[in-house]
C-alpha cells in the first residue's frame, strides 16, 4: 500500500490508498530484485518509541527531526506515535503537515506506527481518534510490551507486529514474543 505524496509542482499531492497497478513495460533484461527498503522512523512527540522501533525493527531513527535523504538518511517515513490522546493529536497533526505539502521535499510517508501507551483497551475516545488515522494512512499496531518499559528491547518484534514486521524487512517467527 502507498502512503501519502508530496506535493508536486503543479500543487497538492494526491492521498492515495490501496494497491498501485504497475503497467511496466519493464525494459529488456532488467532484474527486478530489490533489497529491503529502510525506513526513517520519526516520532511526533517525545517518548513516542522511535529508538526503540528501530532498535526492534532495524531502520534509522530521526528522532523528533525530519530525515535528510540528501545525507543519506531514509526518505521512507514511519511516523510514530503513542496511543494515549497527546500522541494521537500529534500524529494527525503530522499528517495534516504532510497532506499541505510542508513537510521537506523528497519524503515519502509511508505509514503510522502506534505504539500501545498502557496494557489492555484504548478507551473508545482514544479509539476514534485511531479509526480516523486509519482511514487516512496505513496504520500499524504495537501492542504494550513491559520489558520494552525497563529497556529490554532484545527478543524481536512482539506477537500482532507481523505486518510491520513485514514491512521493515524483519523476521518475525509465528511465536513471537508477546510480553516478558
Amino acid at each position: 500500500m502507498q502512503g501519502i505524496a508530496q506535493q508536486g509542482p503543479r500543487g497538492p499531492g494526491i492521498w492515495l490508498r490501496g494497491p498501485v497497478a504497475d503497467n511496466g513495460p519493464w525494459p529488456e533484461g532488467a532484474q527486478g530484485v530489490a533489497g529491503p527498503r529502510t525506513f526513517a522512523w520519526m516520532a511526533t512527540h517525545g517518548g513516542a518509541g522511535a529508538s526503540t522501533l528501530a532498535t526492534v525493527f532495524g531502520g534509522f531513527d530521526a528522532g523528533r527531526d525530519w530525515p535528510r535523504p540528501a545525507q543519506g538518511e531514509p526518505s521512507s517515513v514511519l511516523l510514530v506515535a503513542r496511543t494515549h490522546a497527546t500522541g494521537l493529536r500529534a500524529a494527525l497533526g503530522f499528517l495534516d503537515v504532510f497532506r499541505r505539502g510542508e513537510a521537506p521535499p523528497g519524503l515519502d510517508l509511508d505509514a503510522v506506527v502506534l505504539v500501545a501507551d498502557a496494557p489492555g483497551r484504548l478507551p473508545r475516545p482514544l479509539g476514534r481518534h485511531v479509526t480516523v488515522l486509519e482511514s487516512l494512512i496505513d496504520v500499524y499496531r504495537v501492542p504494550w510490551v513491559p520489558a520494552w518499559r525497563t529497556g529490554d528491547p532484545d527478543g524481536g518484534p512482539p506477537r500482532g507486529c507481523e505486518q510491520l514486521a513485514r514491512l521493515t524487512g524483519v523476521f518475525a517467527p509465528s511465536g513471537a514474543r508477546r510480553e516478558r
